[in-house]
């Protein structure tokens, strides 16, 4: 039987957030939603837990918004102004490029890992999750998040 994150392992789980391989309706975009959701996580509770707080804005909300060329304290913002989600949506589509190349950062996003040091990466992150059976199956950033939350068993 294929091993599982030991409980507490990575700190505190959100299961509450998106997956990385959700697309934004409007846009495309893989991630998006997921990065609005810690936006509003942290506008309703204050902020994220310590596990996520060290890449909030960081990690890959960055590489989303360098990608976009836009900064992530932008989207922040949005968020916590917005009214509703139809207001957030509103004022996005202002921020955001006319043309976001969904594709090219759905590849980037989907391949994020697969280099020899992302694999290195991985490859610790799964041992310190006491994991190491699974090393070669969680092959992407996003797949180790999926995994640590609980959508891959």
């Amino acid at each position: 039987m294929p091993s599982k994150p030991i409980p507490g392992s990575t700190g505190e789980v959100l299961t509450c957030l998106p997956s990385p391989y959700i697309a934004h309706a409007a846009t495309g975009l893989l991630y998006l939603p997921r990065f609005l959701a810690k936006c509003r996580y942290v506008k309703a509770h204050g902020a994220l837990p310590k596990s996520y707080a060290k890449n909030y804005k960081r990690g890959i909300d960055r590489f989303l918004c360098l990608h976009l060329g836009i900064d992530p304290a932008e989207v922040e913002k949005i968020v916590f102004a917005a009214a509703d989600d139809a207001e957030v949506e509103q004022r996005l589509r202002a921020l955001l490029p006319a043309d976001v190349r969904a594709a090219k950062w759905n590849r980037e996003l989907a391949q994020k890992g697969l280099t020899p040091a992302g694999q290195e990466f991985l490859r610790e992150a799964l041992t310190a999750m006491g994991c190491v059976d699974r090393v070669g199956e969680i092959k992407t950033v996003p797949d180790l998040i999926d995994f640590d939350e609980g959508r891959i068993e």
